[in-house]
Formats: C-alpha cells, sequence, structure tokens
C-alpha cells in the first residue's frame, strides 16, 4: 500500500484488486477506506473462485448483497467528498442490485438475442497462457479451447468458443430479464459445481 503514491508520481495507474471470500468479507468496507486514503486511482473487487477442491466461497446470497449495499454507500459518500479513488464495480451482481436499486434499468430498446452487458466470456475475452494454451475464462480451469501454436485463434472463437454462448442453458440466468446484461460468474458456478451454466452461488435473485 506504500508503494501506490510511487507508482502515482511515475505517472503510472494504481489500481487495487480484492479477492472477497467469507474469510475477509466484514473486512472489505475497512479495505476500501486504507485504499482511499493511499491514493489509489482505482478500486475494485471479485469474488474468490474455487479452484482447489473447495467447493465454497463462505457467502450467503444475502450476505453479499448486504455488502455491495454497503460498499456503495461508502462509494458514494466518497464520491460525493471529492474522492479522486474510482470505484470500478467488476463484478456482474452490480447489475442485479443497481437494478434493485433503480440505479439501473431496462429502459431502452433493445434486440432479441443480443448480449449487452454480464459476463464476457465468449464475447470479448480469451486467456493465452504462456504454454500457448488457449483458455475461454482465467478463472475456468476446465475451459481449454485450444492452443496458439497448433490452432487459428479465429477459428477457435468462432468454433470452440461456441459452447460458451449457449444463453438458454445457463440454469437460472435464462429465466432472468437480466439475461442479457448479467449471468452473474459462471466462473464462480464452474468453481462450485463444476458446471459453467449452473446458477451463481451468490445470486439472490428468484426466478421463476
Amino acid at each position: 500500500m506504500e508503494k501506490i503514491g510511487c507508482i502515482n508520481r511515475a505517472g503510472i495507474r494504481s489500481v487495487v484488486m480484492t479477492t472477497v471470500s467469507g474469510k475477509n468479507i466484514d473486512e472489505v468496507p475497512g479495505i476500501i477506506d486504507a485504499v482511499v486514503a493511499a491514493g489509489a486511482n482505482v478500486f475494485a473487487f471479485a469474488r474468490y473462485c474455487p479452484t482447489s477442491g473447495e467447493k465454497d466461497t463462505g457467502i450467503a446470497p444475502l450476505r453479499y448483497r448486504q455488502l455491495l449495499a454497503d460498499c456503495d454507500k461508502k462509494f458514494k459518500e466518497y464520491e460525493a467528498a471529492g474522492c479522486t479513488t474510482y470505484f470500478n464495480k467488476k463484478d456482474h451482481l452490480w447489475t442485479l442490485y443497481e437494478y434493485e436499486t433503480g440505479a439501473f434499468t431496462l429502459d431502452g430498446v433493445y434486440e432479441d438475442g443480443m448480449i449487452y452487458g454480464g459476463c464476457n466470456c465468449g464475447n470479448c475475452h480469451l486467456t493465452i497462457l504462456p504454454t500457448g494454451d488457449v483458455y475461454a475464462c482465467r478463472r475456468v480451469q476446465n475451459s481449454r479451447v485450444g492452443n496458439v501454436f497448433e490452432d487459428r485463434l479465429a477459428d477457435v472463437w468462432v468454433c470452440q468458443m461456441e459452447q460458451y454462448r449457449d444463453y438458454a442453458r445457463f440454469a437460472k440466468c435464462s429465466k432472468c430479464e437480466l439475461l442479457a446484461f448479467c449471468r452473474g460468474c459462471p466462473a464462480v458456478a464452474s468453481g462450485k459445481s463444476g458446471d459453467f451454466y449452473a446458477a451463481d452461488p451468490q445470486c439472490w435473485k428468484e426466478v421463476i
């Protein structure tokens, strides 16, 4: 944290990213205060994604929603005070929270079948490892879709990546009006159940 000032003076954008789990969720508001006090240019957080056999991040859905509410209040207070730290609402469940609070609406003209936001897997990113292995998502362990030394990247994007664009397969999100804008974090869902299309374990919305 003490190096943030040095980074800023060098003209490099300082970004602090926090991973949230059941172990540290109560500490997040204090982390925000510390980051602001240190003068970080950007702050964001994302949820811990199980990758080592453990299957639960230890966060109940409504407890996570409360974290978003607490952070939203703190972000607004800092912004109103002229704070220069930019608070990046990285987690896609922010969309659900802001939909419920009225900060995000579905007003406008939207085409059926189009994706406008939410998880970018299959939409605008890939992960390439030093070995050349290509993964659909850096946080989904079983998402290898090719290798840049063996496969044409454009073919990987058009063909192998199609398995991550079957939006009707989302067990919960496919029934939600926010399908085109949210979809939670499939990596967290996959980390818990092994199923990319399973319900996000921290999503608190009830869908029929």
